[in-house]
């Protein structure tokens, strides 16, 4: 009699796992190929290294172009004369901007910060045209966009003229501009730096410092504004003899009024 053969459980195959015998074989096959030939990987990371030295000197060219300086705009005396301002008293006393130039035009500085040693150098630059400005009866004002503490009376022996508070930022206006970080990279703020320590101007870190200034020559009435300058960078000075060029085609509003 025939008896059914018993039945016989599968074999079971060994499980070949592709994805690690390709990466082991690709490590060995590195790991031969370095052996072999190790300049291979020597260049491999040279080119890394010399690429990454290319885009940082490149990125450094560039912060000190002007390709991402932000961009100006000028300001209208009709945009400027309607500033909200302020004096500095116990009492304060709100006026309108047009007051400080409407008789005999001004000089005004937007100071970026009161406290930073460059806006210093600059306002003792302008100050060293007071005498001048004085025989020509033009007035040396300053705008600052806060009040903290003591900086103002800080700022005072540096700038020789009288200082107001423009809360809303329109000297700094019509379209604000800041500089960040990019700062700290350009070579020209760097000389900046070295040439107001130079001489021996100090400062200190209180207050924004980021929203950048400038200075205008405003002509009295409605003669306009006869010199805008926007920093650019931090310690972008204005030329002193062009402000005194400006200055000097300022027309007096009773001397205007007498021409007419």
């Amino acid at each position: 009699m025939h008896r059914p053969s018993a039945v016989q459980a599968p074999r079971r195959l060994p499980v070949l796992v592709a994805g690690n015998r390709c990466d082991s074989g690709f490590r060995a096959a590195v790991a031969a190929r370095r052996a072999r030939d190790p300049s291979l990987f020597t260049m491999g990371m040279w080119s890394i290294g010399v690429g990454a030295l290319g885009a940082a000197a490149l990125a450094l060219f560039l912060a000190n172009t002007d390709v991402f300086l932000p961009k100006s705009q000028k300001a209208a005396l009709e945009y400027l004369e309607d500033t909200d301002l302020k004096t500095l008293e116990k009492e304060p006393r709100t006026f309108k901007a047009k007051e400080l130039w409407e008789k005999n035009g001004a000089v005004i500085m937007a100071v970026r910060r009161p406290g930073c040693f460059l806006c210093r150098e600059e306002a003792m630059d302008l100050s060293l045209l007071k005498p001048k400005l004085d025989e020509l009866g033009v007035p040396l004002y300053a705008v600052v966009k806060e009040q903290l503490s003591t900086e103002v009376e800080d700022f005072q022996p540096y700038f020789k003229g009288e200082i107001f508070l423009d809360e809303k930022k329109k000297f700094y206006g019509p379209q604000r501009r800041k500089m960040m970080l990019l700062g700290f990279v350009r070579l020209g703020v760097w000389r900046n730096f070295f040439r107001a320590w130079d001489r021996g101007i100090s400062g200190n870190l209180e207050g924004e410092g980021f929203i950048l200034g400038g200075v205008f020559v405003v002509g009295s009435g409605r003669q306009g504004i006869l010199l805008e300058h926007r920093e650019k960078e931090f310690g972008d000075k204005v030329n002193v003899d062009s402000v005194l060029e400006a200055a000097r085609k300022i027309k007096p509003q009773t001397l205007a009024s007498e021409e007419k």
